[in-house]
């Protein structure tokens, strides 16, 4: 593996020992392999970020690297300086790069005339870093993966959407998405869980038998925010729509009582999940974001260990 743009840059295999490597990291933060030691490691955000940019440039520092933050906006780039002549001046100073960016295909376009590993820290298609701390917080429930339901309630067509439904697929774990039909997940994305066999439906009707059989089973409740950076133009109806898919209790109360409530945060209180919920003994999403590190951390030591 050279870049990590999405979950079909790794197979089932280096899955799962990334979560081993993770889960050992974990045990002991600084006990890591050092291998960015002497390495100068880029973090380029063109969005904001609070758990991507801690996250990876505590873990580059842990494991012996130096962290560069680049802002976009004080960069070239913001001034027209193409994607390919940026990441040849990138592959001359740095080690690899981590990119928070808007279009995916800036990703791809970086990836291919780069000599250094690019990493998706968030685009509109994926966000895989984020499926990564996800699975490893499920393993922390003592959930087997193959026998555990995930359902996602909200935007399906969202990158942490894209992920999971990717992610559930390696893992051979049944995901339903509980979302608009105007929200469905992209077909693309479709296409490539069906090469993995994901065991996945859709279900747009929140009310029907489908979805309280699907909430029934649920063992992970997960939602995410409903109006992603640059979509605020379409704040309003995406609101509209989303309303019936909201995390709350009424939703909670069709769970069994051991579901665990996850979220990639940050939480819009009051619009894809209640405060109640949020904190509730149910929720898991702190420790859900702490695994951000720890995932990212084995990510790291994955590319970097030859």
């Amino acid at each position: 593996m050279k870049h990590f743009l999405s979950l079909l840059d790794i197979d089932r295999e280096i899955f799962f020992r990334i979560l081993e490597t993770a889960k050992k990291f974990k045990n002991d933060p600084w006990e890591v392999p050092q291998v960015l030691t002497k390495k100068t490691f880029g973090l380029l955000f063109e969005k904001p970020s609070t758990r991507t940019r801690i996250s990876f440039e505590v873990g580059v520092v842990q494991l012996g690297g130096y962290p560069v933050v680049l802002n976009s906006n004080e960069l070239q780039l913001s001034r027209g300086e193409s994607l390919r002549d940026s990441a040849h001046v990138f592959s001359r100073f740095l080690d690899g790069l981590l990119i928070r960016t808007f279009a995916h295909q800036n990703l791809e376009q970086l990836a291919k005339y780069s000599s250094i590993p690019i990493i998706n820290g968030l685009s509109d298609l994926y966000h895989p870093c984020q499926a990564l701390a996800d699975f490893l917080t499920i393993a922390e429930q003592n959930l087997d993966f193959e026998k555990t339901h995930l359902v996602f309630l909200g935007d399906g067509n969202n990158n942490v959407t894209h992920s999971l439904i990717l992610a559930s697929g390696l893992a051979k774990t049944k995901i339903t998405v509980l979302c608009p039909k105007e929200m469905s997940p992209a077909k693309k994305v479709l296409g490539q869980a069906r090469s993995l066999q994901t065991d996945i439906q859709i279900i747009h009707d929140i009310k029907s038998l489908e979805a309280k059989l699907a909430l029934q089973e649920a063992d992970i409740l997960y939602t995410d925010v409903w109006v992603s950076m640059g979509q605020e133009k379409e704040k309003e109806n995406k609101i509209n729509l989303l309303k019936p898919y909201q995390v709350n209790n009424q939703i909670l109360n069709q769970c069994k009582a051991s579901v665990k409530i996850m979220h990639c945060l940050p939480a819009h209180i009051g619009e894809e999940i209640t405060e109640e919920v949020l904190y509730s003994n149910s929720s898991i999403v702190f420790d859900q974001a702490e695994n951000r590190l720890h995932a990212q951390k084995a990510l790291l030591a994955e590319i970097y260990k030859h």
